[in-house]
């Protein structure tokens, strides 16, 4: 017979959710974080899967995670877990690094057979060897009371046995004191053409619920505390579908229609997806034949008038510099959105990196520079795809913007902003029967050409991948002519960098060590550095947004601190960008190439032992 247990504090909870492919991680992990969104907490999200379809059964390969982190104030996605389920064998092994010490293993003791312990490399059984001894355990029968659950309301075999999912999900909400009435919303809503199966996954959960209130191992349940927010519309967001949503509200400010042209790859089609539901904002969505068809119906929208974008990872990058280098030269706004994943190649495709920032720079044939910028968490994906088509249309020039799989997919809590207090975009549109018109005629201080739109009375020009005069845009090989057109275009990015915002730093302006950092690792790195400095380290933190061109300032940041240490999940892109533009300074650097993103833990130790 149970009794009622306390309810003890807690600022934050990490919780990992770890299955074969098939177990319905994504679906819980999911579940789990709109609850605790909408239960008043802060959440940050990191879902983790295999690149196969369906990786072999009950392998390593084959684990497929998602873990929340939940809490009054998480920007992160924790290092470690609170509670990890692990719904096989082959998913506690990968995993058990990832578990606190002390915390707690729900896992199913039904999944413990000697085919699936074999398979996992598992010479004995984990639940019964004694190596689980430091961590609360928690191994009942889940298939086993779920199935039976389920059948017991009509579901046949098969399907009962794919709910252990549900009844993981109530013992977990149970054990964090959450009502079930939010997530039997989230399950109605979810199927909604399907209730009778709403209806039984909700009755599994709640078997799981009332099931963990029966265990005398779990002596307190644990309540999260909530976010103190301002007033406003919140939800928890990917970063693809921020970025999605950034597309079109700056489509919205600047009255331009929008135009995606792009092919799916992982883990960059759900923007794609997203944009795809949105006809009635007047969204166009083309699902290209491959990528340089992607960015290639991008260019043509460009020239039409549209704010033309293509969205891709790695692999679909370097299929588009061709066409990329040809937006450079006819000078068309376009946003090029870069999910990226770890390479070479196909590399590791549902994995994150910060590996392509050498081909966002220098990807491509002949002089033809462009805009970088990189978003540093799943709600900035919003404001950076915002600011790319700001920028591209403003400067007419394509703008690449860079997030990555751990932002893209990750999720957080975010404010929707109200698009009219957005910033304006004003693109340079020409008007017809201006007198003064001329294709390449710029304005004096930015050198940013006008936007003829095709049937604009009074501006036909001629367009294409060929040079063109100065000013008059006929076809021209002219070498001085050349060298002038080259000219402007650099200097048309460069001129940006006194219009970007200044770099700012965390911290001390003035300090013993810089930690650097850009993209995605935002979070990871200024937390690590506030933990440095509680810790007695006289360090400060620059993050950097706008990489070409480079803030203004940005030497004159980096002059007032004796060290610089530049942190990146690469081989060191960024540190060697900087070497090149500032060779002024000398810079440390630490790297990762894991398709993991930093721990805190790390962090903290790497910047504690720069010499």
């Amino acid at each position: 017979m149970s009794t009622k247990k306390q309810i003890v504090e807690r600022d934050s909870v990490v919780v990992k959710f770890v299955g074969d492919s098939g177990d319905g991680m994504q679906l819980i992990g999911t579940l789990f974080s709109d609850t605790a969104a909408l239960e008043g907490n802060d959440i940050a999200t990191f879902p983790d899967y295999p690149a196969e379809i369906r990786a072999p059964h009950n392998t390593i390969a084959g684990v497929s995670g998602f873990q929340v982190h939940a809490g009054k104030e998480t920007r992160i996605i924790g290092d470690h877990c609170d509670v990890l389920v692990a719904m096989n064998p082959a998913s506690l092994k990968a995993n058990l690094k990832w578990i606190k010490m002390g915390g707690t293993i729900i896992t199913d003791c039904d999944a413990y057979d000697e085919k699936a312990l074999e398979k996992a490399g598992c010479e004995t059984n984990p639940l019964e060897d004694g190596s689980l001894s430091s961590y609360c355990v928690i191994s009942p029968a889940i298939s086993t009371m779920a199935k039976e659950t389920a059948m017991a309301l009509g579901m046949d075999v098969k399907n009962a046995a794919r709910t252990k999912n549900m009844f993981c999900l109530g013992m977990i909400y149970y054990i964090f004191d959450f009502d079930l009435d939010t997530p039997y919303k989230l399950l109605d809503k979810r199927f909604a053409k399907k209730p009778e199966v709403a209806d039984v996954n909700k009755k599994v959960m709640l078997a799981g619920y009332n099931f963990a209130e029966t265990l005398e191992v779990v002596e307190s349940r644990y309540h999260v505390s909530t976010v103190d927010l301002p007033k406003g519309q919140y939800r928890n967001i990917t970063g693809n579908i921020a970025t999605a949503w950034g597309l079109l509200a700056a489509a919205e400010r600047s009255g331009r229609q929008l135009f995606l042209g792009s092919y799916p790859i992982t883990p960059a089609t759900d923007i794609l997806v997203e944009l795809a539901k949105h006809k009635s904002l007047g969204a166009k969505v083309f699902q290209a034949e491959d990528e340089i068809a992607g960015i290639c119906s991008a260019i043509g929208a460009s020239f039409a008038g549209a704010l033309a974008c293509t969205s891709t990872s790695g692999p679909g990058l370097s299929l588009k510099t061709e066409a990329l280098g040809l937006a450079v030269m006819t000078e068309l706004p376009i946003v090029v959105v870069d999910v990226q994943r770890g390479g070479p190649s196909t590399g590791l495709p549902t994995k994150s990196e910060q590996s392509d920032l050498n081909m966002a720079l220098f990807g491509r044939n002949g002089e033809a520079p462009a805009i970088v910028i990189a978003a540093s968490s799943p709600s900035d994906c919003f404001y950076q795809a915002f600011n790319a088509a700001k920028l591209a249309m403003e400067n007419m020039t394509p703008v690449i913007l860079l997030s990555d799989g751990y932002i893209g997919q990750g999720s957080e809590l975010f404010r929707i902003p109200k698009v009219a207090d957005l910033p304006a975009i004003n693109p340079p549109i020409a008007k017809a029967n201006d007198p003064d018109y001329q294709p390449y005629r710029r304005d004096p201080e930015t050198l940013v050409r006008q936007w003829a739109i095709p049937g604009t009375e009074g501006l036909r020009h001629r367009i294409g991948g060929l040079e063109k005069t100065d000013i008059f845009g006929a076809v021209s090989t002219d070498p001085l002519n050349h060298a002038k057109m080259v000219q402007n275009r650099a200097e048309k990015v460069k001129r940006l960098a006194n219009r970007i915002p200044k770099q700012e730093v965390f911290g001390e302006e003035e300090n013993d060590l810089l930690v650097v950092s850009w993209g995605g690792t935002k979070g990871q790195v200024q937390t690590a550095v506030k933990e440095a400095r509680k810790n007695g380290v006289k360090v400060s933190h620059a993050h950097f947004t706008n990489i070409m061109p480079l803030p203004a300032n940005t030497a004159d940041v980096f002059k007032k601190f004796k060290k610089i240490l530049v942190c990146e999940l690469n081989s060191g892109q960024f540190v060697n960008y900087l070497r090149m533009t500032y060779p002024e300074f000398q810079y440390q650097q630490y790297n990762k190439i894991q398709g993991l993103p930093f721990t805190v833990a790390e962090l903290v130790e790497v910047i504690s032992n720069v010499k």
